[in-house]
């Protein structure tokens, strides 16, 4: 009896990582074993580069709203300290967003941080 092989599951695995690996470059994009090293490479550093994102943007609000807070005189941990005791919930994202559409806004924001400083 002839051996039975696995042969249209095997090329669909394969046509499979290696439409995975379509757009890299050179024979990490064409051969097998390459393609599949570059894919599983990929995707354990989508994961991670995922969660670096969160990081990266939380990171720009912050320089964002030290700017605007500077340019009215204060420093962002103190900013930050004051909008605690004021009990104000703003999040970085909206106090950024805040300080580069509404700059009259954001002022009166950072004169209440002052004035829960005393």
């Amino acid at each position: 009896m002839p051996r039975a092989t696995n042969a249209p599951a095997s090329r669909k695995r394969r046509l499979r990582r290696l439409e995975a690996a379509k757009g890299f470059r050179g024979s990490r994009s064409k051969l097998f074993r390459q393609a599949t090293e570059a894919v599983n490479r990929a995707q354990r550093l989508n994961t991670v580069h995922r969660k670096h994102r969160k990081r990266d943007f939380r990171r720009l609000w912050i320089v964002r709203i030290n700017a605007a807070t500077r340019t009215n005189g204060m420093t962002y941990s103190r900013f930050i300290e004051g909008l605690t005791k004021a009990n104000v919930t703003l999040n970085r994202k909206m106090l950024s967003e805040i300080a580069i559409h509404d700059p009259a806004a954001f002022t009166a924001i950072v004169g209440q941080a002052k004035a829960a400083l005393g």
